[in-house]
């Protein structure tokens, strides 16, 4: 299943930026909420993000596979949307933040979305 080789990348991602988290509440003593503390605002966001978005990505990419799509659309999504979660997430980390990165970032996530919307239309309307 191709949509696994890129849930489990995007899963790292999000590994990685829960740790962020993790590291700067340990770091700082801060529990629950954001204490008004930018930083972690920040780092919260970024991982509330990946959380947001890339789940149903994953999920439009899925029902793309199991219309027997070809290979290279599934890939081609998939690099899409894992490429779109890293520049986000890492213009979004950034000390200050890089509002390219992060909108290139986004636009990549979204052409994602559009490539399975696009597959899946195609699918239904004229593959049959």
């Amino acid at each position: 299943m191709i949509t696994g080789i890129y849930a489990a990348l995007i899963a790292v991602i999000f590994i990685v930026l829960s740790v962020r988290v993790i590291l700067f509440r340990r770091q700082n003593q801060l529990g629950l909420g954001d204490h008004g503390n930018k930083s972690l605002m920040k780092r919260m966001r970024a991982q509330a993000n990946c959380a947001e978005y890339a789940p149903f990505g994953l999920l439009l990419m899925a029902l793309v596979e199991l219309q027997d799509a070809a290979p290279s659309a599934l890939h081609l999504i998939g690099a899409t949307l894992f490429l779109g979660r890293i520049v986000h997430g890492y213009g979004f980390s950034a000390s200050p933040p890089i509002m390219p990165l992060r909108q290139a970032g986004m636009l990549l996530t979204l052409a994602s979305y559009c490539l399975s919307i696009f597959c899946l239309i195609f699918f239904a309307f004229v593959w049959t």
